[in-house]
Order: C-alpha cells, then sequence, then structure tokens
C-alpha cells in the first residue's frame, strides 16, 4: 500500500496541491502525475462515472506517487469502501452536519479497533494480496484520510466539533452549496462567507487538524495560506481549458478570425 503525499505535507506543515480533474481521459491523470501535484480530486458525487470507470483514472495518477480524493454522496458507504479499495487514499465525504455523522464516516473507512470497515486485499490498495494483512491493516488506517466537508450553516457551527472527531483530518468549506443555503449564492465576498471561513480555520487551530477549501485564484491560495490552510483546491481542467480557449481568441481575434462564441453570448 502506498503511503500519503498529501498527509506527509500535513506532517512538514507544507500545504498540498490538488487538483480537480472532470474529464475521463487517463492520459489527463497520467501528465498531472507525472508533473508531480499532490493530489487529484474526483468529484464522483456530481459527475457520473463509475467506480470501474474512475479505478483506471486512479491507477494512471497514483503510480507517480500522488493521492486520490474521492468525493461520494453523502452516507454512501458501500461506495467509500470500492473507491478505497480501486486506489483512492482519501475520502471527502460531503454535507457533514455534525460530529455523530463524522464518527460514522471514521467508522466505515478504518479498519478495526478504529472502525468497522471489511477487508479484501484483492484490489490495487494492498495491492492484490501481496501484503501482510495486519500491516496492511495498520498502514491503511494511518494513510487514509478523511475531510469532511462543511456545506450549511449549521454544519459551520458544529466545525470544532467535528474536528475532535479522532480520525477526521480535513475540515473543508464546500463554497457553493454553503452560499445557496445561505441565501447568498456564490458571493465568496460576502461576510456571511468570510465568518464561515475564519470559524473552519479557527476549528482547525483548536482541534490540531488541517483545513482548506477550493481556491481558484492566486490571491485566494495566499491569503488561505496566511490562515493556515494547507489543503489547497485550486483549479480544474475544465476552468483551464476554457480559459486557454479564451486567450486564443483574444490573441487570434485582432488578426481576423472570428467565433461563434455561445458561452460569451450568454454573459
Amino acid at each position: 500500500m502506498k503511503s500519503s503525499r498529501i498527509k506527509a505535507k500535513f506532517r512538514d506543515d507544507q500545504p498540498a496541491m490538488i487538483l480537480s480533474l472532470h474529464l475521463t481521459d487517463p492520459s489527463i491523470f497520467e501528465l498531472a502525475g507525472l508533473m508531480g501535484f499532490d493530489g487529484i480530486w474526483m468529484d464522483m458525487e456530481h459527475h457520473f462515472y463509475s467506480v470501474e470507470t474512475g479505478a483506471g483514472m486512479m491507477r494512471a495518477f497514483r503510480v507517480f506517487g500522488g493521492d486520490i480524493v474521492a468525493r461520494c454522496a453523502n452516507r454512501e458507504f458501500t461506495r467509500m469502501a470500492r473507491m478505497l479499495e480501486a486506489g483512492a487514499n482519501t475520502i471527502m465525504y460531503p454535507r457533514c452536519a455534525d460530529a455523530e455523522e463524522a464518527a460514522e464516516v471514521v467508522k466505515w473507512i478504518k479498519f478495526p479497533p478504529m472502525g468497522q470497515r471489511g477487508v479484501d486485499g484483492g484490489n490495487p490498495d494492498m495491492p492484490y494480496c501481496t501484503m501482510d494483512v495486519s500491516e496492511y491493516i495498520q498502514m491503511a488506517n494511518a494513510e487514509t484520510l478523511l475531510v469532511t466537508q462543511l456545506e450549511d450553516p449549521r454544519a459551520v457551527q458544529n466545525a470544532e466539533a467535528i474536528g475532535a472527531v479522532e480520525g477526521v483530518d480535513v475540515l473543508m468549506l464546500g463554497p457553493g452549496d454553503f452560499t445557496v443555503q445561505s441565501g447568498i449564492p456564490g458571493q465568496m465576498d460576502h461576510p456571511k462567507f468570510q465568518k464561515a471561513v475564519e470559524t473552519i480555520a479557527r476549528a482547525a487551530r483548536n482541534t490540531g487538524k488541517n483545513w482548506g477549501m477550493p481556491m481558484n485564484t492566486a490571491d485566494a491560495v495566499k491569503q488561505g495560506l496566511s490562515m493556515g490552510a494547507r489543503f489547497i483546491l485550486h483549479r480544474s481542467d475544465l476552468m483551464i481549458l476554457k480559459e486557454t480557449f479564451e486567450q486564443i481568441q483574444a490573441e487570434f481575434g485582432p488578426m481576423g478570425f472570428t467565433y461563434e462564441n455561445r458561452v460569451a453570448a450568454q454573459v
């Protein structure tokens, strides 16, 4: 079983850079691995590819030592186990409401005595029955991370209690759902949102855990780092492609090239 690069960064008080990849071509994952990114966020809550498809993309990235951060849907406990067996070593758990729910997730992703995860071993995580079972269980419990995603005002109020749960590694603010459920959709500069960021940062400090959230600009990353964030989710393949396409159109438009840009027409 491979060690977690993200957890190693945390131990050295270094930030970890995680990219979000939505496209399902393993070549993109392989390239990100070759370039040495710490982790890939695979959002299998909102995107519709299967664990089987995801396993091939995990393999392409993991061969170079990076971590897979897999997001399941809320209470999708059986699927979490399959994600881990396929090669993910970090579970991002969405809509975590309170400490009781966080403890339930720990139970599902950790082997005894920490939890109640079932043992198989014939998959990439062990890998393929090549480890002593006791060694595998000990290493899996040590190197598997849990990111609890707090996505509504009540969950943010419970941040410190969630962070105090043994087995929780990262407190993560979910900006999209938090702003929508707070009545300020998309307003990341709103005082309610800024207060939530401060609450989670403080909860992480008080419980000795790490925290993070999506930060899509260099300025946002700098601000997060100054507040102690170490779990940095920065950009996605779709955003990178869109911005590159826009740059091409801006550079070559003056040369006489024209485009039927339906995205720009909707803005």
